[in-house]
Order: structure tokens, then C-alpha cells, then sequence
């Protein structure tokens, strides 16, 4: 059991001090790590979504778009809490934030409102 907790220990350092050695404060990153920089944080978002509503059937007549017809009260939770994602995530710059707000947002509306 000793040698599990010191090899995990081990790892966990070696994980936290790679980047310092790999990317020393003194020279500039590379560019593809700039790039990933730049893409990743926008292929999570979209991959958060997708994860997110991957079982969820949307296209049902009691669920999801289906109840769009139903005017406001219809709209769906998931459609809510996407729209306060992208808005709050256009308006302020931070993917942070528009993720905690909706999800705050839909677990309210699925627990209080609909």
C-alpha cells in the first residue's frame, strides 16, 4: 500500500512541475500550444453541449423543442438554460460563468417550475 501512495504521489508531482519544465518562463510558448490556447476552450464548450443533451428527446411532442408551441411556459428548461449560456458567455467573455449560470438556472426551472 506504501509503494501505491508514493507512486501516486510521484505521479501527481511529476504531472504538477511538467509544464514548468516543458514551458520555462523565459521563452515563448510554442505556437501550437497557443493555438490549443485558443480552440480548446470553444471545442469544450460545444462538447459540454453535446454531452449534455445526448439522451434528452428533444424533437418529442411532450419534451424539448416539441413544446415550443406551448408558448412560454413550453419552452423547454434545456432550451433556457442553453440560451443563458450563450448570451452570458457572448456578453462577459467567461466560459466559467455561463456554465455555472445555466446550470443554476436549469436545475431551478426543473425544480421549482416545471
Amino acid at each position: 500500500m506504501v509503494l501505491t501512495v508514493l507512486a501516486a504521489a510521484g505521479a501527481t508531482v511529476l504531472t504538477r512541475a511538467l509544464p514548468f519544465i516543458a514551458f520555462p518562463a523565459g521563452r515563448p510558448l510554442p505556437p501550437y500550444v497557443r493555438y490549443l490556447g485558443r480552440a480548446l476552450p470553444g471545442a469544450v464548450f460545444g462538447l459540454l453541449v453535446v454531452y449534455c443533451l445526448k439522451d434528452e428527446p428533444l424533437l418529442t411532442a411532450h419534451f424539448g423543442v416539441g413544446t415550443l408551441g406551448a408558448g412560454l411556459a413550453g419552452i423547454a428548461p434545456e432550451l433556457i438554460g442553453i440560451a443563458i449560456a450563450i448570451g452570458l458567455y457572448l456578453w462577459r467573455r467567461s466560459m466559467l460563468a455561463s456554465i455555472l449560470a445555466s446550470t443554476v438556472v436549469y436545475m431551478l426551472l426543473v425544480n421549482f417550475v416545471f
